[in-house]
């Protein structure tokens, strides 16, 4: 009878740590990282043997890997991001009681968990292979989304404007799609410029329009966000404008890139 009872008390115990905020959070880390191994590996198996243009140098076979596993976070994250900022109940304006930016979920900090595990691994490969995977900019970009990721996801504060932001990773597959049809030999294919056109209306509505609806939800509710901690209205106001002022030098590489390719046509 006691030991049925000391059993019982042990189920109850992991049972209530399986379903608490520090397990979901470590975990959902940890599953991040993984998948981004398991994409990497897969996207080495697969790609050289179904695509030709893979018998590439070693760096650019390690960039090729790379931009798989950020095309496959970014159709994840962008999906659940769009869902949990502008569909679901959760962080619905209208719905439930509460502060809007106060609200997470068990879902939501799990999605931002799976998130913050592939900065941390893409940020440790350009590390690793600094500079052919990227410079001082992507350091910035994913430095400063990694602290506003991780401060959301262990308070539970800010998430609806943390996942706006993540929106913005819906310009991943468009930039990697490019670097593909760069690499295998296509840049005059008509894929190439079609590709193009849509980088630059997917980077004006994600990482532009986006941006600025974000300044006025938090403009039209201060009297919400005023509730926040201090470096939460930093990370919410003063981290947004900096990614804001990236993406307009971004936006502006990327018209400057397609006006060439559409003069090289002429």
């Amino acid at each position: 009878m006691e030991i049925s009872g000391y059993q019982t008390r042990a189920e109850l115990l992991l049972r209530n740590y399986m379903l608490s905020d520090s397990f979901i959070i470590y975990s959902s880390v940890i599953d991040g990282i993984f998948a981004c191994k398991l994409v990497y590996d897969l996207s080495q198996i697969v790609t050289s043997i179904y695509f030709k243009c893979y018998a590439l140098s070693k760096s650019q076979q390690v960039e090729w890997n790379n931009r798989s596993i950020s095309t496959v976070h970014a159709i994840l994250v962008t999906t659940m991001s769009l869902y949990l900022a502008f569909w679901s109940d959760l962080l619905s304006d209208n719905q439930l009681s509460g502060l809007v930016i106060m609200r997470s979920s068990t879902v939501s900090t799990f999605v931002l968990g799976v998130s913050m595990g592939y900065f941390f691994t893409d940020l440790t490969m350009i590390l690793w292979f600094c500079p052919s995977l990227g410079g001082l900019e992507y350091l910035v970009h994913h430095l400063l989304s990694m602290v506003a990721v991780t401060y959301a996801m262990f308070t539970g504060e800010g998430q609806l404007y943390v996942f706006m932001v993540l929106v913005s990773e819906a310009t991943t597959p468009g930039i990697n799609l490019r670097w593909y049809l760069d690499v295998a030999g296509m840049k005059k294919s008509k894929a190439y410029l079609v590709n193009g056109f849509l980088m630059v209306f997917a980077w004006l509505v994600a990482r532009i329009l986006l941006f600025i609806y974000l300044f006025y939800h938090v403009y039209i509710n201060y009297d919400q966000v005023k509730h926040l901690p201090s470096f939460a209205i930093f990370l919410s106001s003063v981290v947004s404008l900096v990614l804001t002022m990236m993406n307009l030098v971004w936006f502006w590489k990327i018209v400057k890139g397609l006006k060439k390719t559409l003069a090289k046509r002429q």
